[in-house]
């Protein structure tokens, strides 16, 4: 089975950091995303809000660096939470557990610019994907913009030649928009 859910918004509450007993650090909030979408000719939007977890390092970093407001693109699994409440009745929500971060804010809004893998995985070495592996993070005054960080980390790729690139025949009828 495949579980993996990718989020674009802004967190809609500040972190709320505490630590296990073992002192792993776990990080709550929320981030809402949107969708903009025409019915009947009137222009409408619609919002979700999502509960987001974080672990570990990442939960630190996040506290450190993300508020209220904070533009993020989180990778995670959905996860579904269920408790019973103070008046006994069975309660349940479907929540996300972050696995990779990034962080969207520029620079000089004080929030950082970096991502961070908070589940590095083994990569084989001719599969590797920037976005999934881990980064060094710096302060924001002394971090460098992420684009500057890619060109120093991996070789500068070549453009294939015309005969390499795949031909995707799409029919214009099966376009949603």
């Amino acid at each position: 089975m495949f579980n993996k859910v990718i989020l674009v918004g802004n967190l809609t509450r500040d972190i709320e950091l505490r630590y296990s007993q073992s002192g792993m650090g776990i990080a709550n909030t929320a981030i809402a995303t949107s969708r903009k979408y025409t019915s009947n000719g009137e222009k409408k939007e619609e919002v979700c809000f999502v509960d987001i977890t974080f672990f570990a390092r990442s939960a630190e970093i996040a506290n450190q660096y993300l508020r209220k407001g904070s533009k993020i693109l989180v990778e995670g699994r959905l996860n579904f939470d269920q408790w019973v409440d103070q008046n006994g009745q069975k309660r349940s929500k479907h929540s996300v557990v972050v696995e990779t971060m990034q962080m969207l804010d520029s620079k000089g809004d004080n929030q950082g610019g970096g991502n961070y893998n908070s589940a590095p995985q083994a990569q084989p070495q001719n599969q590797a994907q920037p976005q999934q592996q881990a980064q060094s993070y710096q302060a924001p005054a002394q971090q460098q913009s992420y684009g500057q960080q890619q060109s120093q980390q991996q070789p500068a790729k070549q453009m294939p030649s015309s005969n390499e690139v795949p031909v995707i025949d799409i029919d214009e009828d099966e376009i949603p928009f």
